[in-house]
């Protein structure tokens, strides 16, 4: 496969965390305590606002766990020690503690980025298995993403799906910000890719119905992922899938952005020729991933920049022999120009060659009679 390149807007946050295991921008992410001048003047700030009781209260949850967690998937819920337990959760017990790296075994590393690495780890008291992100606040000053780490914490950290990688706490120390993110199995879906070159009927099948059933549910909270791709896709123990990386996801209750991010072979037409856009570019991505998956390359790659370009504006879409009549159909409602004309989520889900290849492992949030279409 030819290496993937990245559209030129895109800071280096996201180009370094490939094989990374995987807001509500408020107070409660400033204590982080970046060395810039700015985030001191306004922890400052904070700080001198004592009657404030929405800052308080913010401050006040600051590296706790999170509360007992919320799910559809198949586990239970024990009211007396508010865990949960099931295929694809780890079991979080609610409590006030404020964690530290004391409180971990580190295991093996999972993954490395510019900004840090990923280790398995477990939770000495609880004997909990997570995986451990481990950022440096240096290099994230130097590359000024101090934000988009905030936004990627605030937004993950308020979403609860099966299919969606959970975010349970996050700690710091002087020199880096740690985040308790769950532990996916079988790791991410890009590796998988390229160890078999290409996925069948059902597999694919199967992770856009689980994709699309997650990205419906990031819709109804006014989220757009804007970078659905392989390697940020983890899989869990039962080999479903998690949406891993929310680095570039916002949370926009307009659903109207101009911003142009995400990896040049999935950015949809509109981000190319600078029109504003919405969560139908995350339609146009998963377009792009079933192909992906299916032939073993992005539909538009070409050795430069301004062919690719070229390609994704005009749709030059082209199918091999080996792409079945029904996912061309699917891929083909997709990856539409105009994104008022990209087959809907629920019209995803139900789509005849998804019912009929998928193998889905757990059940849907969302009942695709009971929702209008997104």
């Amino acid at each position: 496969m030819i290496g993937r390149s990245r559209a030129n807007e895109c800071s280096s946050f996201l180009a370094n965390q490939r094989g990374v295991h995987g807001g509500w921008a408020n107070s409660r992410t400033a204590g982080f305590h970046f060395k810039s001048r700015r985030l001191r003047e306004k922890t400052e700030e904070l700080k001198r606002r004592p009657k404030n009781r929405r800052i308080i209260i913010m401050q006040n949850k600051e590296n706790r766990e999170p509360r007992a967690l919320q799910t559809q998937a198949a586990g239970e819920m024990k009211s007396d020690t508010h865990t949960v337990t099931g295929p694809g959760r780890v079991p979080v017990k609610s409590s006030s503690k404020k964690f530290t790296i004391k409180d971990f075994d580190i295991g093996r590393p999972l993954g490395k980025g510019k900004f840090g690495n990923v280790y398995l780890a477990r939770e000495r008291k609880l004997k909990t298995i997570v995986a451990l992100k481990v950022l440096f606040k240096s290099q994230m000053e130097k590359e000024g993403v101090e934000h988009q780490l905030r936004r990627e914490i605030e937004i993950q950290s308020h979403l609860r799906h099966p299919n969606i990688l959970q975010f349970y706490n996050y700690f710091y120390d002087d020199t880096r910000v740690y985040l308790i993110l769950e532990y996916a199995p079988r790791g991410e879906m890009y590796k998988e890719l390229q160890r078999c070159g290409r996925f069948d009927d059902q597999r694919t099948a199967t992770y856009m119905e689980e994709l699309a059933d997650a990205l419906h549910y990031c819709h109804e909270k006014k989220v757009i992922h804007r970078d659905i791709k392989p390697e940020n896709l983890l899989l869990g123990f039962r080999g479903e899938l998690k949406i891993a990386d929310f680095g570039w996801s916002v949370h926009a209750p307009s659903l109207r952005r101009r911003t142009m991010c995400g990896t040049l072979d999935y950015l949809p037409p509109e981000m190319i020729e600078g029109h504003t856009h919405d969560e139908k570019v995350d339609l146009w991505c998963i377009g792009v991933l079933c192909y992906e998956c299916l032939v073993g390359n992005p539909p538009f790659e070409t050795a430069s920049h301004t062919e690719t370009y070229k390609r994704i504006t005009k749709v030059d879409l082209q199918f091999p022999k080996m792409v079945s009549d029904g996912a061309r159909d699917l891929i083909s409602k997709l990856l539409r120009h105009s994104p008022s004309m990209r087959l809907p989520l629920k019209s995803v889900i139900e789509h005849p060659w998804v019912k009929a290849n998928s193998r889905r492992v757990l059940p849907p949030v969302y009942n695709p009679q009971a929702v209008p279409n997104h």
